[in-house]
């Protein structure tokens, strides 16, 4: 056993302390903590058994608990597959019993603090709000990175104003650049009006090659949009890149609200924290009188934010020619920043820088 006063004890102390109520024990008695290690800076590794039957919040009460620890500088969790015995049987995995856990996610510093937008839904205005960070965080003065995870419906070149191949130089894609905001997407690469009809070996290899084939520089922030749903993408970029954490897109509707915590919830389940909830099209103002209505019913995104215990970052309403302007690849706090959703889209960027901090 290390000695009672290093951060290994202090951090052993606080995993003890997050209890996993299928067995009635903590997660380390439960045999859940396996390969701990601290290094000289702080930094926390480990990997967490979970399975199918457990909760998908204790992998994200496990990071919060070491988070808090004094002394912790950052926190590495890879999540496999195998969780706790059935109370009675003992700590550990029976022989042969574990799933072989996925691939760990590399750590690319260089792309600085990767940040996941994704939504249960579609249609609900992820690609929108991704490209409107973006572009937001780029005229914060900050290097930006926008990478198009949503293969089957590639529209960050038409919101962005894009439309040519990249070129490649010494075995590396170059980015196309609009905005002040480095860019990739298929849609650079396939024709319009191809289907992408793909496997998940298929999308696990262009997400690895969009993240790491890709000359990106050194960067700030890196935004993934992603595909809506939990399904191939989402877990390959969990299991290629090491995220600091995934922003949620909702409307205000509850079959919107109740996919998108469907999603929100797959994130905890592989140890990916959830930073906030943005809601989009919330409520609308009228352009000549200023009056401000609730189109859909409200406060949703509140709800689904409370749920997770993660805060409304945003709150972005409906606005005449919004659509028009990602049409032609003008985002809008770039276009019309003073307009209610221009502010809206800036104050949610702001919100989400000193959440990454």
């Amino acid at each position: 056993m290390p000695p009672a006063d290093t951060l290994r004890a202090r951090v052993e102390r606080a995993l003890s302390g997050v209890q996993n109520p299928r067995v009635a024990q903590n997660v380390v008695t439960a045999g859940m903590v396996q390969d701990l290690a601290v290094d000289d800076r702080g930094q926390v590794t480990f990997t967490f058994l979970l399975s199918a039957e457990d909760p998908g919040t204790l992998a994200r009460d496990a990071r919060k608990a070491v988070q808090a620890v004094a002394g912790v500088t950052g926190v590495k969790i890879t999540v496999a597959g195998g969780g706790a015995p059935a109370r009675g049987a003992g700590p550990g995995l029976a022989p042969g019993a574990a799933v072989p856990p996925p691939p760990t996610p590399v750590e690319l510093p260089h792309l600085g603090k990767v940040l996941a937008v994704s939504s249960g839904k579609g249609g609900v205005g992820k690609s929108s709000v991704s490209v409107n960070l973006a572009a937001a965080l780029a005229l914060q003065g900050r290097r930006v990175g926008l990478m198009d995870a949503d293969i089957y419906g590639p529209n960050i070149p038409r919101m962005m104003g894009v439309d040519r191949k990249p070129e490649v130089r010494g075995g590396k894609i170059q980015p196309l650049e609009a905005h002040g905001v480095k860019l990739m997407s298929l849609g650079f690469i396939v024709e319009r009006d191809s289907p992408a009809i793909w496997r998940g070996p298929i999308i696990m290899k262009v997400i690895q090659q969009f993240s790491r084939d890709v000359e990106w520089g050194e960067l700030d922030c890196f935004i993934v949009d992603l595909p809506p749903g939990t399904g191939d993408a989402q877990l390959s970029l969990v299991q290629t890149i090491h995220l600091r954490g995934a922003l949620i897109v909702t409307t205000p509707q509850e079959v919107a609200v109740g996919d998108s915590l469907r999603g929100a919830k797959m994130f905890e389940r592989v140890g990916v924290p959830v930073i906030g909830v943005v809601e989009n099209m919330s409520y609308f103002v009228c352009p000549h009188c200023g009056e401000r209505t609730d189109v859909f019913r409200a406060g949703g995104g509140q709800r689904l934010a409370d749920e997770l215990g993660v805060p409304l970052v945003g709150r972005v309403p409906l606005q005449a020619g919004m659509s028009d302007l990602a049409d032609t690849g003008r985002p809008i706090v770039i276009a019309e920043p003073g307009s209610p959703a221009g502010v809206a889209l800036r104050e949610m960027a702001e919100r989400v820088t000193q959440l990454l901090q």
